[in-house]
């Protein structure tokens, strides 16, 4: 990108110093002749009625002036020197009125520009001007400084795009270098982050952000796959012990302990795939919800071990999926009729744009320094930890999972018992 970024530049360059050494000289060289011409043809007008008393008054910017008649006599001069000789014997021909000509002596080369009058004051004569030529056009040191000067312009820049774009492009390469030392395995390690303040810190810090949710992504996954595999065995195990007994012994208590792992069993399975659903960012179809009615419903259809209170106000509605926010109310609902000692309270309100539900038991509730933990999956606190009372650990994980697929939030608020509390966005009546 470097070689490429300097010869682009480079024939660029050479491009304008042939267009600046061809046409300067041209250029230049034209201007000599019209200030030329201008200061001859002012002169055949000095003296178009009158000869001159005295030297030709000098013009600006030239240097020499000279009338020339027929004869090849100098009859005026800007130059007092008796006896001089013309500056050139180029005459008009064809009949053109003017001439160019180029004469180099001694000390220079002057462009000269004759006007022919064949009317004056002295007769038929011509009027030479003649202008300096400047160093430039009459040597090759322009072509030289231009090629010469280009040339140090393309080598500094070569050298400006090797130190600056090697200095940026560093850090990258730390970057890049470091991201191939990081394995699947060890995800732990992280990009030095430069200290430069600019878009090349801001991409290591990303990408370390990138490896931190990717190393929590795979610890989660590990975790998962250890705790799903453990919480697997165990029920498995059991039905399996319960079954040979069964066949044996044919006791009834031993069929029903078994159907009872089998359904637990299932249970676990079916939480572990909407897991996996939830996981893999499925939604489903959205529809406008009376969040009010699908408590109501829940409640009043689903049998509990305690007495459940409601308090619901009417109107409000939100934009879910009915089956998913059923499975999350009823998660709420067994947590607190698992935990609860008397009752529970359920109410549903809307509150600065939201939709609030807030499910409360009585029950010994959940430690303020756990009440993160309780949503990590198969989290049991140490007083419910028995597999046989205890749920499978995935209820609020998932419940957490379903309100952040419906952009809400799945909290526990402060209180005695437990008080989960369901935010999720109002949905506006069209």
């Amino acid at each position: 990108m470097t070689i490429a970024t300097v010869a682009v530049f480079g024939v660029i360059l050479l491009v304008g110093v042939i267009a600046i050494s061809l046409s300067y000289p041209v250029r230049a060289r034209a201007d000599l002749v019209d200030q030329a011409s201008a200061a001859s043809r002012h002169v055949i007008a000095m003296i178009d009625k009158e000869r001159l008393d005295g030297p030709i008054p000098s013009q600006k910017g030239v240097y020499l002036l000279q009338v020339v008649d027929d004869n090849g006599q100098v009859v005026a001069s800007n130059e007092t020197i008796p006896g001089i000789s013309p500056i050139t014997r180029a005459r008009p021909g064809g009949g053109d009125t003017r001439v160019e000509d180029r004469v180099c002596r001694s000390d220079g080369c002057l462009v000269v520009v004759g006007i022919s009058d064949e009317a004056s004051a002295y007769g038929s004569v011509i009027a030479y001007s003649a202008m300096r030529e400047p160093l430039l056009l009459r040597s090759h040191f322009l072509p030289a400084l231009l090629y010469g000067g280009s040339l140090l312009l393309v080598a500094l820049l070569a050298w400006g795009a090797w130190f600056g774009v090697g200095r940026v492009l560093a850090p990258v390469e730390r970057i890049r270098s470091g991201l191939e030392r990081i394995s699947a395995h060890d995800l732990s390690q992280r990009i030095e982050v430069p200290r430069t303040d600019d878009e090349v810190a801001e991409l290591a810090t990303t990408v370390n952000d990138t490896l931190a949710r990717l190393e929590d992504a795979v610890a989660r996954h590990r975790r998962f796959v250890s705790d799903a595999s453990h919480e697997l065995r165990a029920p498995i195990t059991a039905l399996m012990v319960r079954l040979e007994a069964g066949m044996e012994d044919r006791d009834e208590a031993d069929w029903r302990a078994a159907l009872e792992d089998a359904r637990r069993l299932s249970a676990i399975v079916h939480d572990l795939l909407l897991m996996a659903r939830l996981d893999a960012g499925a939604t489903p179809r959205f529809e406008r919800i009376d969040l009010g009615r699908l408590v109501a419903d829940e409640v009043s259809r689903r049998p509990t071990r305690l007495p459940v209170t409601t308090d619901i106000e009417s109107g409000v509605c939100v934009r879910g999926s009915p089956l998913r926010l059923l499975r999350l109310l009823t998660n709420l609902l067994a947590n607190a009729d698992r935990y609860g000692e008397s009752k529970v309270r359920v109410s549903v309100r809307a509150c600065d744009g939201q939709a609030v539900v807030e499910v409360a038991d009585d029950g010994p509730g959940i430690p303020e320094e756990k009440r993160e933990q309780v949503f990590e999956r198969f989290t049991r606190l140490d007083q419910t930890r028995s597999r046989d009372t205890g749920g499978s650990g995935l209820g609020l994980p998932i419940a957490r999972d379903i309100a952040k697929a419906h952009r809400g939030t799945l909290t526990i608020g402060e209180g005695s018992g437990a008080r989960l509390i369901l935010r999720l966005p109002l949905s506006r009546r069209p």
